[in-house]
């Protein structure tokens, strides 16, 4: 009798694989990075075959820990980076190209023509999306129209493509060997090519995009009961599991926080942050400039939709304080320093390195520190980098406020970074909202666990999943009302000294 459910949560930094009890405990866990790969200013890749080694390490290291075999696994979820495109060959499973990753801005080009073209409403109206580089359609039409013979190839359907909960997936059934070549609902909203109301992929915008259906993935559920296939024996699962959910990393946190009624809201911190609102099952249209996307589906044909809130650089600003500028030698030490100083010496830190995101949607913004004076030192620095993510936050609480109306009663966090606790009480003095962090931190791993615990019966009802919601801890505001709205006031500003900074 199965005793656990497993995901693989395949982010932009690392692979991890988490073993989970039927209360929603971590039972056994193993994470590795892979390398990040910057060609060119504003480019980034990854090497897709290096994910999936990491992902097989993974997997035996927290199966042998946990002394777990593939009996006892339930069934196994899959989340992802969203919008990282990946183009292969379906007969070896090798890559024609690196992964393009979400941050990339190398389609800007394209996305640029499409607007000009008069395209931007109709691509809103359907897929919920703005035409951003964010997106994977824009990347695969870069691969299809730059990498030698691929278009042709493609069009016969010798060359697919998949984000990488795909690509993921694929290797786990079988790979070239008859591996599931599938996708589900909220993996396909981040690709720009799927009607987000009718579930399939709109013919006119594969039509502007120059992609071709044949090497698209099959779309199914998030929690498919039917399951995309299973393990092999001599894969790195040691048996067969069926491998029934999927779930971009965003709505699989949704997923493990329990968001299950509308007007329930996360955030996540990772190397960028993400916001959902569950809008129940209506697509919600933006007025201020956050995405209508998919949040989760639990049966075909039919979805929950959420608003959503994109911020590129949160936890990768920290990244850079630490690899780039050295100022730091680990992202810990960021809580100490910045407990060091009473604010951030009036330097602000906009982190638009891949431009901005929701709410503004510029592609020409780059980052900037602003406000300096010689007074300023590397805490203030690494002060306002925190800071940079709350203030960000505040901007997509805003959006969403003004677009459904909802004001939050509290914020539910989750995210490596959220282990800084001055960072969540930084976040509900920038908000005015309290902050909850719930008992497991790993949301993202635990919602894919919990759908494909879901589709085999491991757990039986989102009650029952609700039931294993635990609270951690809360923050409360201690700002007052003045300095939370002046240190907005100079926040809004410095966004504006970034914004159209390249020149088109």
């Amino acid at each position: 009798m199965a005793r656990f459910a497993a995901a693989v949560d395949q982010g932009t930094t690392g692979t991890r694989f988490m073993v989970f009890t039927h209360d929603g405990k971590v039972h056994s866990s193993a994470y590795q990075e892979h390398e990040q790969i910057y060609p060119r200013p504003g480019w980034v890749e990854h090497d897709p075959m290096e994910i999936w080694r990491k992902t097989e390490e993974v997997i035996r290291t927290a199966m042998g820990n946990g002394s777990v075999t593939a009996a006892d696994l339930a069934g196994i979820g899959v989340t992802n980076q969203r919008e990282t495109a990946v183009v292969w060959e379906r007969a070896t499973g090798r890559p024609v190209y690196n992964a393009i990753v979400w941050q990339d801005t190398r389609t800007r080009e394209i996305c640029q023509q499409l607007i000009d073209e008069g395209f931007e409403d109709t691509v809103k109206e359907r897929t919920g999306l703005v035409i951003a580089t964010y997106f994977s359609g824009p990347k695969i039409k870069w691969i299809l129209d730059n990498v030698p013979g691929v278009r042709q190839r493609a069009e016969r359907g010798e060359v697919i493509f998949g984000n990488i909960d795909t690509w993921v997936i694929w290797w786990l059934t079988g790979g070239p060997r008859g591996g599931a070549h599938v996708t589900d609902y909220t993996n396909c909203s981040r690709t720009m090519l799927m009607d987000v109301r009718k579930l399939d992929y709109d013919p006119e915008i594969l039509d502007r995009l120059g992609v071709p259906r044949a090497m698209l993935p099959e779309i199914r559920p998030s929690v498919d009961t039917a399951t995309y296939g299973s393990t092999l024996a001599d894969g790195p699962v040691g048996g067969q599991v069926p491998v029934c959910a999927d779930f971009g990393d965003q709505q699989a946190a949704v997923f493990g926080q329990t968001c299950y009624d509308v007007g329930e809201a996360k955030n996540t911190y990772g190397t960028g942050n993400f916001m959902l609102l569950n809008t129940g099952r209506e697509a919600v249209p933006s007025r201020s400039g956050l995405l209508t996307t998919v949040n989760y589906g639990l049966e075909r044909g039919r979805a929950v939709y959420a608003l959503e809130g994109s911020i590129a650089i949160t936890g990768a600003a920290v990244q850079w304080l630490r690899d780039n500028l050295k100022l730091i030698a680990n992202a810990a030490e960021t809580e100490q320093l910045a407990q060091e100083v009473e604010d951030s010496g009036g330097a602000y830190f906009v982190p638009a390195f891949s431009g901005l995101f929701a709410p503004y949607w510029d592609m020409y913004a780059r980052g900037a520190i602003v406000g300096l004076t010689r007074y300023v030192d590397r805490r203030h620095l690494v002060r306002a980098t925190l800071e940079s993510m709350c203030y960000q936050t505040r901007d997509v609480a805003e959006a969403m406020r003004a677009d459904s109306g909802i004001q939050l009663a509290t914020l539910k966090v989750d995210g490596g970074a959220t282990a800084n606790n001055f960072l969540m009480q930084l976040q509900a003095d920038i908000l005015g909202t309290p902050v909850v962090r719930p008992t497991v931190s790993e949301t993202t791993a635990l919602g894919a666990a919990y759908g494909a615990g879901l589709a085999t019966g491991f757990w039986s009802s989102l009650d029952e999943l609700r039931r294993n919601w635990q609270v951690d801890r809360t923050w409360e505001p201690q700002w007052s009302e003045d300095r939370r709205e002046e240190g907005y006031r100079f926040w809004k500003k410095a966004v504006e000294r970034t914004r159209n900074w390249v020149e088109q």
